[in-house]
């Protein structure tokens, strides 16, 4: 689209209410285009891409910022609209004096800067996860983090192949391709409206990270199971699980929010899954749970986190996280993993999953919970991803990064109660 000039105060209004960090970023972007209806939806998406790209890079274009003409927020605003729409684009719409500060900033070499600044991380973050990585794949890993997360779509295998999607998306114009490794995914270019078309609404797909089906590859559901997906929120694993089930045994998908489970009820018609019973739940104690004790065989605990992992998509929570809000999640975690180990029955299978990079969410939880309930053995998930023929390197445990599988950060253990 071409750029007008009034997008730049718009961008620099919404980026100084974002900036203020009283909320999520993506609610607090909603907020102002109901307020603005007048915005189109390529403005929107200008408005919107120009804001997270700041977020992902605020310590880089804070320190940009500092020098220059006019006010810091309003150079802010001008280095996320360089980066989404390209400074000749902003050109006619700056003063003479900041189309020259901004051509002094595009020749400055990103590395020349100090690491710090350059890793755009927290100085916690940087410190959790300089005891996994060193300097160099951290440097790797923050960059990666720095840009914004390709779409991933899953074709439902009740519907539609993955080669049926695929066609489908290139009759419409969309280019996509296959998922390295999550044997239904599909990479689009871009980011197209999917809603409209026929196979979305069909049911032939949904979108969800390759990470996140990945996850589901490791509960491994087997036809005629009972299973339940324990934090479900809107459903996508549900989906996930309830499709690799071929729609038989009895899938439950329990939250604690109404809102998100209403979400999933458009989808689950779309989907042609007849196994699915989703249920409210007041907490991990509700007593709904407590009845399917010892009788369930697969259960997913994807656990309330930090979300750091997701940080291309919501790159204000390394802004919004700290070192105090992780250790108030720390026991939730245990907490809810510890019910959810009550359904299991002999035999079964508990994974523990987040979608955070940091060990105090994921390998700490796991190895307090095997501590303490010493029914539970560890499953390695390099010998589950061989079960199920997926080519993927892992060790006991699965992590995914976006510099080393370009996903999403995910964490998952597989639990056996031993019989």
């Amino acid at each position: 689209m071409r750029l007008h000039g009034f997008l730049i105060g718009q961008t620099e209004t919404l980026l100084a209410e974002v900036l203020r960090l009283n909320g999520p970023a993506d609610a607090t972007t909603s907020r102002f285009f109901r307020a603005h209806p007048k915005l189109g939806h390529a403005e929107r998406g200008v408005i919107a891409e120009a804001v997270f790209a700041v977020l992902r890079r605020r310590m880089e274009f804070a320190h940009l910022a500092e020098s220059g003409t006019g006010s810091p927020a309003r150079r802010m605003a001008l280095l996320g609209l360089m980066q989404t729409v390209g400074r000749s684009a902003l050109k006619p719409f700056v003063s003479e004096a900041e189309a020259t500060w901004l051509e002094h900033v595009s020749k400055i070499d990103p590395e020349s800067l100090p690491l710090r600044i350059r890793l755009n991380l927290p100085d916690w973050i940087c410190h959790a996860l300089s005891t996994r990585f060193e300097g160099p794949e951290l440097a790797q890993l923050a960059a990666a983090l720095n840009y914004p997360a390709p779409l991933d779509l899953r074709a439902n295998p009740i519907k539609a192949s993955r080669d049926d999607v695929l066609g489908a998306l290139s009759k419409a114009g969309i280019e996509a391709g296959a998922t390295p490794f999550a044997p239904l995914g599909v990479r689009v270019v871009g980011k197209p409206a999917l809603t409209k078309l026929d196979a979305f609404q069909q049911g032939w797909l949904e979108v969800q990270d390759e990470g996140s089906q990945l996850l589901c590859s490791l509960v491994a559901p087997r036809r005629g199971e009972m299973i339940v997906d324990f934090c479900a929120g809107a459903g996508g694993k549900t989906l996930a699980l309830g499709a690799a089930m071929r729609s038989t045994g009895r899938l439950y998908a329990f939250d604690i929010s109404e809102r998100r489970l209403a979400k999933l009820k458009p989808r689950l018609a779309r989907s042609g899954l007849s196994n699915v019973n989703p249920v409210l739940i007041d907490s991990e104690h509700d007593a709904k749970i407590k009845r399917l004790a010892g009788k369930i065989d697969r259960v997913l605990v994807d656990a309330p986190c930090s979300g750091l992992g997701t940080l291309r998509r919501n790159p204000d929570l390394k802004w919004r996280q700290s070192p105090g809000s992780i250790a108030e999640l720390a026991p939730k975690q245990a907490s809810i993993l510890a019910s959810a180990a009550r359904l299991v029955k002999k035999g079964g299978r508990l994974v523990y999953a987040t979608c955070s990079i940091l060990d105090a969410e994921n390998e700490a939880v796991v190895q307090q919970f095997l501590a303490d309930h010493t029914d539970f053995a560890l499953v390695p998930v390099r010998d589950v991803l061989a079960e199920q023929r997926i080519e993927l390197e892992m060790g006991d445990y699965l992590s995914l990064w976006p510099h080393r599988h370009a996903t999403d950060g995910f964490f998952a253990a597989v639990l056996e109660r031993q019989s």
